[in-house]
């Protein structure tokens, strides 16, 4: 019988596993005294996945699993404010938050990236491209996005009226946490017909919402509210996915998604039937591979 030797404290080099495929969660300083939480997984081509409002990285659970799986190396980061990134009292203009996915994207020496904004995270995407003019990115998703403007204007007479986001504001101020139950539920299309998700885990949406900076969470509302996108849509030039349900509630599709379709050049624009605003669980196996060919496109 040959001797063996077997060594009782392995290092990571003798484990059979590809250390990228450990978590390697981080944290990335963006600005002074400003760190965002960042987690990055897998090898391949590059996917940053930016959150929506006023959640966290957290929100891409099934989206992380399923493109690494999938060959891809994904990044998903908490924005400032919210999850376990710092809490800075300002900054969350898109300007600031775009410079902020910049760092990132600078420091970790990405290139042929794919950005992949839901919601407010539209937002960063578009900012990219006109003041950064896209530098290493390949191709870019919209999803559920805020993108171009919500505002009500004369020349947008079908957005939302200032006094909407004034109540909104308002409510959020009286009780933060009651409002984003409510939300909530107006988010995943809840009804009492219609219940997409368990209790269990709208509550721990909730919690996840409530770790947001209140003050972040009000600035940033601000931001996607009034913020006037429509002028840089013609900076966005490589293929773009974008993707919307048309029983958003939260975001109409016709003010937003529908628009970005007809102004931005190279792009695929797929509608979910009946799906609300948080259609990254409720029609997750869809939208993952509507992702997954795209990206493999």
């Amino acid at each position: 019988m040959e001797n063996s030797v077997i060594n009782a404290n392995p290092t990571l080099r003798d484990l059979d596993f590809d250390i990228h495929q450990l978590n390697t969660d981080k944290f990335i300083e963006t600005a002074t005294n400003v760190k965002l939480y960042v987690k990055d997984y897998g090898e391949g081509k590059p996917v940053i996945l930016i959150h929506g409002w006023p959640l966290s990285n957290e929100m891409w659970e099934y989206q992380v699993e399923y493109l690494v799986k999938n060959n891809y190396r994904v990044i998903a980061y908490d924005r400032r404010g919210f999850g376990k990134s710092s809490q800075p009292w300002e900054g969350y203009d898109y300007d600031t938050l775009t410079d902020d996915l910049s760092e990132i994207i600078n420091q970790l020496e990405l290139e042929n990236v794919t950005l992949v904004g839901f919601s407010m995270g539209g937002g960063e995407v578009v900012r990219y491209f006109s003041r950064y003019q896209g530098k290493g990115v390949a191709k870019a998703a919209l999803i559920s996005s805020i993108i171009p403007f919500l505002l009500k204007t004369e020349d947008n007479p079908d957005g939302h009226p200032r006094e909407k986001s004034e109540t909104t504001a308002a409510a959020i101020k009286e009780d933060r946490i009651g409002f984003v139950d409510n939300f909530g539920k107006t988010f995943f299309g809840v009804n009492i017909i219609n219940k997409p998700l368990s209790t269990a885990l709208l509550e721990y949406y909730r919690m996840l919402c409530s770790f947001a900076s209140p003050h972040a969470t009000l600035k940033c509302a601000e931001s996607f509210s009034f913020t006037d996108f429509r002028d840089e849509l013609s900076t966005v030039t490589v293929p773009t996915l974008i993707i919307h349900g048309n029983d958003d509630k939260i975001v109409p599709i016709d003010l937003t998604s529908k628009k970005a379709s007809e102004a931005i050049a190279n792009n695929t624009y797929i509608v979910y039937e009946g799906a609300p605003h948080g259609l990254f669980y409720t029609d997750r196996d869809k939208l993952n591979e509507d992702l997954l060919e795209f990206l493999n496109s």
